[in-house]
């Protein structure tokens, strides 16, 4: 490839997309970056270094935390704290919001929700994992401590969001409201190079990613919507080829490129889904709309929700616009 751009150079040339953050948001994304290379770095000694199973420990929601979660959450959180441009960060692995209190985070104006390492527990078995953000303009006064407020925002008001990817190499895919694009690390010299310009899923995809050994427990539309994949229609290009990792990111990253829709439904032991609003179905949405894709909760546009809680659950469709449709359709039509 010739002429090629780091990530560093393409935020700085497209700063006029967001002149209002006056170079704060490539400091931000610095942070990220630095952190991401900690964490790729550590992923590929997973086997031979103490960074595989269990931390001992769990989060708030009652999960088991994997020690590649607590180095992930250290890591992300001491970067973004050291740019002095963050005022505070929410995590998925911690209990509340984390408030920076050093001087040189006086008068910041961005918080950042993070999912550290989504589908951590996959790590043990060399599956891909993978790290999803998502940066807001606070909304208390400046110079006063970061409220709960400033991260319970509807989707709509993010100013940027991405996931990182780690698997056979390792991908930033960001947004900022102008179009997605995806940046591949080259280990060798520690730089990421803009390898995806302006990402777009395709409209329709053949694709469905869904955990169907939950399929008894599924509301009736989502078993209506598997039974209309799974059926032989030629002139849709049915049945449609199922593939679920696992792994929030890798099945999002998958179908983005190729076309396809993921669902993770709420059903009993979820009543209220499983996947978290602020962590990781507002950035992943943002991104998905910003690429020509869908993403709802199963009967309305996810991102205008307005969250109650840090740790949110709900049910989650995203991915091509025209299936994310018919499967809301479904949900509809049944009313479940």
């Amino acid at each position: 490839m010739n002429n090629l751009v780091t990530l560093g150079e393409f935020v700085i040339q497209h700063q006029q997309d967001y002149p209002e953050a006056t170079g704060d948001l490539s400091q931000i994304f610095g942070a990220i970056k630095l952190a991401s290379k900690l964490v790729h770095r550590e992923i590929n000694k997973a086997g031979i270094a103490d960074i595989v199973g269990y931390a001992g420990q769990k989060n708030v929601q009652g999960e088991q935390q994997q020690k590649l979660d607590v180095y992930a959450n250290d890591k992300f959180k001491t970067a973004l704290a050291a740019r002095g441009l963050v005022c505070g960060l929410a995590s998925e692995e911690e209990e509340s919001f984390v408030e920076f209190t050093q001087p040189q985070h006086k008068g910041s104006k961005y918080i950042v929700l993070i999912d550290p390492i989504d589908g951590s527990s996959n790590i043990d078995v060399n599956v891909a994992v993978g790290t999803i953000f998502s940066i807001y303009r606070r909304v208390s006064p400046h110079q006063e401590p970061v409220q709960i407020e400033d991260f319970l925002q509807c989707g709509t008001e993010q100013v940027a969001a991405g996931y990182v990817i780690y698997g056979s190499s390792t991908m930033l895919v960001y947004t900022t409201g102008n179009g997605v694009n995806g940046f591949t690390f080259d280990p060798s010299i520690g730089v990421y190079y803009l390898s995806h310009p302006n990402m777009a899923i395709p409209s329709k995809g053949t694709i469905y990613s869904v955990n169907e050994g939950n399929y008894v427990h599924f509301p009736v539309g989502v078993k209506q919507y598997i039974k209309y994949c799974q059926e032989n229609d030629e002139a849709t290009q049915r049945p449609y080829t199922s593939r679920y990792i696992g792994s929030l990111v890798a099945d999002f990253h998958r179908n983005l490129l190729k076309g396809g829709i993921f669902i993770y439904p709420s059903y009993a032991e979820n009543a209220c889904g499983k996947l978290r609003l602020l962590y990781e179905c507002n950035p992943m949405a943002f991104i998905m709309e910003q690429a020509g894709g869908a993403a709802s909760d199963g009967r309305s546009r996810i991102i205008e929700r307005v969250p109650n809680a840090l740790h949110q659950r709900t049910p989650f469709f995203v991915g091509s616009p025209k299936m994310v449709e018919k499967a809301e359709a479904f949900m509809a039509y049944v009313g479940s």
